[in-house]
């Protein structure tokens, strides 16, 4: 049997054995390693070793947990939890002002973690009870909350982002640039969505009960002042000096953690079992995203030495697609993956299959890596599997599953609008990039 085949069947037999429900790490390692084993021998170990130094060299990948552990410290000190209340307050008198408040609080929060579970399971906390009182319609409630969520996988500084840089060989600043604006788009039209919807049905999204709302409305603006101004500039302060080209993505996430972490001694929101619960799970959750990076990496190379890669790449070049039909069907495979699968399989096995597809076809790779992190969004949203859904459902069990369903689905057209609309329009993803650049 020829090498390239070798390298098919491993790549099916991995994809067949993470659907079972395997740990994706292990299974990438094992399959890396008895495959390579079969086709080079002993010599696989030492391969092994040299792409587990090489990648774990990378110094952006030390952002990760910088990253997670300031969204961790904003969500165990309730200084999240405080904007939201803060906003929902200052609009308690406009229809649909939860929703307002639960996008605004998703954006600001995307921008601290690039985490949609935490992401979502924080909104479903802070804002469910509130809408379940106040009569908000429980379908269009649990579809802002998801898709408010979903935000966090794009709008920078993204972990995902973060992730691809290095597989594609584009600099993390300049993905984050390319991010910014259809990030602000997506969370734009989801918040006019929803204030039509409101607008045109009162019922689905009623202003505030009079015994909801404050009694004064200067209070409320003085404690959105004190209490969360510093949050939105620290956030927005580390990803402007990233951008700015004035720090790196490490250097910035790192200064980022601290200023958090100081503005949550401040504000005397944070205990010790607190800090505790955030480092515990920033350990966690960075392990495992690096402990996959590795693996990942040793499959691809194992994969690109067999020459699987460049026979795949060849049988697609000879179908001679159109490039934007070639775009479309690569999307299409990346939406229905992200069903099954997270977003770390599929950008560090998918895309540096096809990454050779899209270089030929002279497809801008920012704006390619832009439709990429979108599409998956998308699919967070997307039944049968919809991820977010499950998030959601934990923290909010009186709400129906098929409600939350029928709610995601609303805001994965709206997400479908938004990849249309940087498929015909490219520099949404590519302006701000090269602003960056002169």
């Amino acid at each position: 049997m020829s090498h390239e085949w070798i390298g098919l069947i491993a790549l099916a037999m991995l994809f067949i054995v993470i659907f079972i429900g395997f740990p994706i790490a292990f299974t990438l390692g094992a399959v890396s390693i008895i495959t390579g084993l079969i086709a080079f021998g002993p010599m696989v170990f030492d391969l092994a070793v040299l792409q587990t130094f090489g990648v774990m060299k990378d110094t952006v990948l030390a952002s990760i947990p910088f990253f997670l552990f300031m969204g961790f410290l904003l969500e165990q000190s309730g200084l999240m939890e405080r904007l939201f209340t803060g906003v929902q307050q200052l609009l308690s008198g406009v229809r649909g002002s939860l929703y307002l408040a639960v996008l605004i609080t998703a954006t600001i929060f995307a921008a601290a973690t690039g985490i949609v579970g935490s992401s979502v399971t924080l909104l479903g906390v802070m804002a469910a009870p509130s809408m379940i009182r106040s009569g908000y319609d429980a379908k269009m409630s649990a579809g802002a909350i998801t898709a408010g969520g979903t935000l966090g996988i794009l709008i920078p500084p993204s972990v995902m982002l973060i992730v691809m840089g290095p597989v594609v060989g584009i600099p993390a600043t300049d993905l984050f640039a390319a991010a910014i604006i259809p990030g602000l788009l997506l969370s734009t039209i989801f918040t006019v969505w929803c204030l039509v919807r409101c607008w045109i049905n009162p019922a689905l999204g009623p202003a505030l009960p009079m015994e909801m709302r404050p009694k004064k409305l200067m209070p409320v603006v003085i404690d959105l002042m004190i209490g969360v101004v510093p949050v939105i500039v620290v956030i927005l302060s580390t990803l402007g000096v990233i951008l700015a080209g004035i720090a790196t993505p490490t250097d910035a996430g790192a200064v980022g953690c601290a200023a958090t972490f100081i503005l949550t001694l401040l504000t005397r929101s944070m205990s010790l079992k607190k800090l505790k619960k955030a480092a515990f799970s920033t350990l966690e959750v960075s392990s495992m995203i690096l402990l996959l990076v590795a693996a990942s990496n040793l499959f691809g190379a194992v994969f690109s030495r067999l020459g699987s890669a460049e026979y795949l790449a060849g049988l697609l070049t000879g179908l001679s697609l159109p490039p934007t039909l070639l775009l479309i069907v690569i999307l299409l495979l990346v939406f229905v993956l992200g069903w099954p699968l997270e977003w770390v399989p599929i950008v560090l096995i998918v895309i540096p299959i096809v990454l050779p597809l899209v270089q030929a076809a002279g497809i801008d790779l920012l704006w390619f890596c832009t439709l990429v992190a979108v599409t998956l969004q998308t699919a967070w949203l997307s039944p049968p599997v919809a991820l977010s859904a499950y998030f959601l459902k934990g923290v909010v069990p009186q709400w129906e599953l098929k409600d939350i369903y029928s709610g995601m689905v609303q805001f994965m057209v709206l997400q479908l609008l938004g990849v249309g609309l940087l498929l015909m329009f490219p520099e949404l993803a590519t302006w701000l990039p090269r602003m960056n650049d002169k």
